[in-house]
């Protein structure tokens, strides 16, 4: 296989699955089979901002390959494409890259601003999964994975890992399975770990940044299972209230310019504190919701 160019692309090869899997869901819910809320602007809106993803990255996709193409011309092994145990690697290192990706796009608003419109629905179907960024390309997150092709992991076996990681991704996203084998709940990101990571309930805000393997939130202490007598409420803090396109990819990158340009003695912070940060402290973070819950139900429970 040419270590420059994959083969083939997983995610590519996988879209008409998704689409026969949405369908399929919509058909279950409609028929009360299966646990699926769909709206039907809302799930538009989802598939426009799958489609506008992928022509962004058509438009990016050249500064990160060739980005990738000069780190894996000085890099430090030579790994074989054709090693069963370089594929296991590759498996591992780019897992815990996404766990990364993915908790470094909630913590900063910078990249949260790119981010964000995944977690826009106030529903929780197979469509949601294809609600992807249009600006991911230009935050600049994928420089998180040139430190493998610097190690010696071909570009095209990082391509296909990544690809296979998305597709993986998106049977997570429904509610029509409810938990999965105990075993599997331990080690792998299932539809129940990733319907807490789009709750905004502040019990669950900012945990299971998982892509595959959920062992990455156990180990860095970001984990919170799915409670029963906690129903996941989906969407962001403050909602939209709408299915503007523009909007849904655009809200949070227009609202850094207006807090820069209203005061930019504070750039740094805005662009770079927690979402929803500021100078004095007056707006909703995760931590700060996270923290007036925590004493809320510290006051409710009886002293012994």
């Amino acid at each position: 296989m040419d270590p420059l160019k994959a083969p083939f692309d997983p995610v590519t090869l996988a879209v008409p699955f998704f689409v026969l899997a949405v369908i399929l869901e919509i058909a279950l819910g409609r028929f009360k089979l299966a646990k699926a809320n769909y709206e039907t602007r809302d799930t538009l809106a989802s598939l426009a901002m799958g489609l506008g993803s992928t022509l962004s990255g058509l438009l990016t996709f050249g500064v990160p390959f060739a980005a990738s193409l000069w780190i894996y011309q000085h890099r430090l092994f030579d790994i074989p494409m054709t090693a069963i145990w370089a594929w296991a690697a590759v498996f591992l290192l780019e897992d815990m890259t996404y766990y990364g990706f993915h908790r470094l796009s909630h913590e900063r608003r910078f990249w949260w601003a790119a981010h964000v419109n995944h977690h826009s629905s106030q529903h929780y179907n197979l469509s949601t999964a294809l609600r992807q960024t249009w600006t991911g390309g230009v935050a600049g997150t994928w420089a998180l994975w040139l430190p493998l092709a610097f190690l010696g992991f071909p570009p095209a076996m990082i391509a296909i890992q990544k690809g296979i990681s998305l597709v993986y991704q998106f049977w997570i996203h429904t509610e029509a399975i409810g938990r999965m084998p105990r075993w599997f709940e331990a080690v792998f990101n299932t539809p129940s770990h990733h319907r807490v990571h789009h709750a905004r309930n502040p019990r669950y805000l900012d945990r299971n940044y998982a892509g595959v393997l959920i062992v990455w939130d156990k180990l860095f202490r970001t984990f919170q299972p799915e409670l029963d007598e906690e129903k996941c409420r989906y969407g962001i803090v403050r909602n939209l209230g709408d299915f503007n396109i523009l909007r849904v990819a655009f809200h949070e990158w227009a609202g850094i310019a207006r807090d820069i340009a209203r005061d930019p003695r504070h750039t740094v912070g805005y662009l770079f504190g927690p979402p929803g940060w500021s100078p004095d402290g007056t707006r909703d973070t995760s931590a700060k919701l996270r923290a007036e819950w925590e004493a809320g139900r510290a006051a409710e429970t009886p002293a012994e």
